[in-house]
């Protein structure tokens, strides 16, 4: 248990996947935190099973609030009530594929939002902020794995504006040298909350590989697509850095507490990885040998854009922030099996 806090901490797109897991953290380790969020990729019960999980004392230091952070009202309620040590700001769409078909969508979330957020902060001197951002600013690296000084250029128009947001940020701390930003480049985000309470619960045919291979291995979908078999990889299926969502949620807290600590780190960015990579196969393997389950697989050629084999390079975070992930692809796995047993249809009963 953390000692008791006095810091306010508001939590953008909170009853999200990795947003409702560092909630959880953070109320463990003794902040005080107000979720906005409108529900557009959640639900309400998420919210309820984080209070549930924290317990009746630590969930008295949870506030939610319905609201979008594209409405400057909305942000102003929150901003006038309450004094903010820093904000981490999650709420945005993540989808690549739905980014390329809907461009403007991705526009109006992901950027609209984040500046129309900045820019109350900057109105309520607000100047400490954990962004969420995405491994998708890499691209097709020309080497790996990816280290942070790598040149940026992502391939999607959902990476774009991870990376527009990125550069936002640069612009805004070298403007005014009082802000202080970490940009955390996640990687590949599985598994669930090991209490099986808290997991993935995409709307629709999912886009990531384990929320799809979860839904096959509790029948709500027939088959696995793999798409891509022949990749210049052992397998010849993609590789990429898989990471326990508790992993991640322990990245946000320290990342915050280096924050509050220090203020004068400027805009710095580090990789939330593994560091090794796992090919697609790998992953369903594993997930096998957790849940019992025979995972059917259809080979399906590439999609565009996809590439051959990402992984992070983590002793940046390892140095300067003292956070190394603990957990490997079986407890990933066995986490996220259990959420799926225990939650089919995710935090609904059955639609």
């Amino acid at each position: 248990m953390g000692m008791q806090r006095q810091e306010n901490i508001l939590v953008t797109g909170g009853a999200g996947f990795i947003g409702t897991h560092t909630v959880v953290q953070l109320l463990n380790e003794g902040f005080k935190v107000t979720i906005i969020d409108n529900f557009h990729n959640s639900v309400e019960e998420a919210v309820d099973r984080v209070r549930e999980l924290v317990g009746p004392q630590l969930s008295q230091n949870l506030e939610f609030h319905l609201g979008d952070i594209r409405n400057k009202d909305d942000l102003d309620k929150l901003f006038s009530k309450r004094k903010f040590a820093a904000v981490v700001h999650f709420a945005g769409l993540k989808a690549v594929g739905e980014s390329v078909d809907h461009p403007f969508l991705y526009f109006d979330n992901n950027l609209i939002g984040s500046i129309t957020l900045y820019s109350i902060m900057a109105k309520y001197n607000c100047k400490k902020l954990v962004f969420s951002s995405s491994a998708t600013v890499y691209g097709q690296p020309e080497k790996i794995p990816c280290v942070e000084d790598f040149e940026l250029k992502a391939m999607n128009p959902y990476g774009r504006t991870k990376l527009f947001l990125e550069e936002i940020a640069r612009d805004i701390q070298k403007a005014d040298t009082e802000w202080n930003i970490i940009l955390l480049r996640y990687f590949n985000p599985v598994g669930a909350h090991e209490s099986g309470k808290l997991g993935e619960d995409p709307r629709g045919i999912p886009n990531n590989l384990m929320p799809y291979i979860q839904q096959v291995a509790v029948g709500r979908l027939p088959e696995l697509n793999v798409y891509g078999t022949d990749y210049p990889t052992p397998d010849g299926t993609a590789i990429r850095d898989y990471i326990h969502v508790m992993d991640l949620a322990d990245g946000h807290v320290v990342a915050l507490q280096r924050l509050l600590k220090q203020n004068d780190l400027g805009c710095v960015a580090y990789n939330l990885g593994t560091g090794k990579g796992k090919s697609v196969l790998e992953m369903v393997a594993a997930f096998e040998r957790a849940s019992g389950k025979k995972i059917p697989l259809k080979m399906c050629p590439r999609r565009p854009g996809d590439a051959t084999a990402v992984y992070a390079s983590t002793e940046k975070a390892e140095k300067e922030l003292g956070w190394k992930a603990k957990y490997g692809i079986d407890e990933m796995c066995r986490d996220q099996w259990k959420w799926a047993s225990q939650n089919p249809w995710g935090y609904q009963s059955k639609p």
